[in-house]
């Protein structure tokens, strides 16, 4: 069945899997923070799209990286985060999320905040609580590890992270996945599968040729049990095999994998032929707040570009669903009410 009513994805039940907390501001509060700050001088949406946001394809990296830096200077106090944490998730309630996961970067909210990792997490938590106590969504919070990171500090995050785990449901690696071997960060991710954390991986998302081939390592020599993105597995049939083989679960971005020029234009987005080979995939948002975006967008676009329909969403979430670190009866006690 298909749909052209643009207010028609908001009402198809979602489970997300791949969205930055700390890129997921939305507007308002985005332009609200930024005048305080005097990020930008007017609420003129040019100037809040010119110095704030992604919203055309990326061709000037350093532009891109500018604004990405104006927006991390946004997570500068608890009362922030606090207040980041609950709209993220009333936003993602109202736009048809009943199950999302939540990965942030201490490394990337310290650095902005001067706050110690208990004082970022706690005032996360304090949103998340907030907004359980009156939207019936089920969340959790996974910790991210930067590749450009030295040792020692991945190993605060790492010692930190352990010590939450009964917190934080999975540990994540993102950043350049073409700047650092797999095997560099073997050390991290073998303590990680110990601890019982589950992991993701950013890999599969730069379109080089070593992409699939990172793809593949990061499931064998990090362990993870899904990819964020791994849409460049299409560039080799064995490895999309090797996926499907070990039940490997694929976080597609739409929306963003364009704005990354991940893909030279929508219509060459490999969605459809992963779904249809039988990969396990999901539709999420990646950075929302960036992008001036909401889960629905991705939505709209796969039923604009590839004739998805209401069935082919059911049968999405469903995979998205069973691929959730999140405890199955939190998950069962939201999913249950439809």
């Amino acid at each position: 069945m298909r749909y052209s009513n643009i207010n028609f994805p908001k009402t198809i039940p979602k489970v997300e899997l791949h969205r930055h907390l700390d890129c997921s501001w939305r507007y308002s509060t985005l332009v609200e923070l930024a005048k305080d700050l005097k990020l930008i001088s007017s609420t003129d949406v040019r100037e809040v799209e010119d110095k704030m946001l992604v919203t055309q394809p990326m061709t000037d990296l350093n532009s891109v990286l500018k604004k990405f830096t104006n927006a991390q200077k946004l997570l500068h106090s608890e009362a922030v985060l606090t207040r980041l944490a609950y709209e993220t998730l009333e936003d993602a309630y109202n736009d048809g999320v009943l199950i999302i996961e939540l990965r942030y970067s201490l490394n990337f909210i310290q650095q902005a905040s001067g706050l110690s990792y208990d004082k970022i997490h706690s005032a996360l938590l304090a949103g998340i609580d907030k907004a359980l106590k009156k939207y019936p969504i089920a969340t959790g919070l996974i910790s991210i590890f930067q590749r450009d990171q030295d040792k020692a500090q991945l190993q605060r995050i790492l010692d930190f992270t352990v010590q939450n785990k009964s917190v934080f449901i999975g540990a994540d690696l993102a950043d350049n996945e073409a700047a650092a071997e797999p095997n560099n960060f073997k050390w991290l991710f073998d303590q990680l599968h110990h601890a019982g954390i589950p992991i993701t991986i950013h890999a599969g998302e730069t379109p080089d040729a070593l992409s699939p081939q990172r793809v593949k390592d990061s499931i064998e020599i990090l362990h993870a049990q899904r990819i964020g993105h791994g849409i460049q597995s299409i560039q080799n049939p064995d490895v999309i095999n090797f996926v499907k083989s070990r039940n490997v679960h694929l976080e597609i971005c739409p929306i963003s994998n364009t704005l990354t020029q991940a893909f030279a234009n929508r219509k060459s987005h490999p969605f459809r032929e992963l779904y249809e080979n039988g990969v396990s995939v999901s539709v999420n948002s990646d950075d929302p707040g960036i992008f001036n975006t909401y889960l629905s967008d991705d939505y709209h676009y796969l039923i604009r570009e590839f004739n998805f329909t209401v069935e082919d969403f059911q049968k999405i979430n469903k995979m998205a669903y069973q691929a959730s670190f999140i405890d199955e009866a939190l998950k069962k006690k939201v999913w249950s009410n439809l």
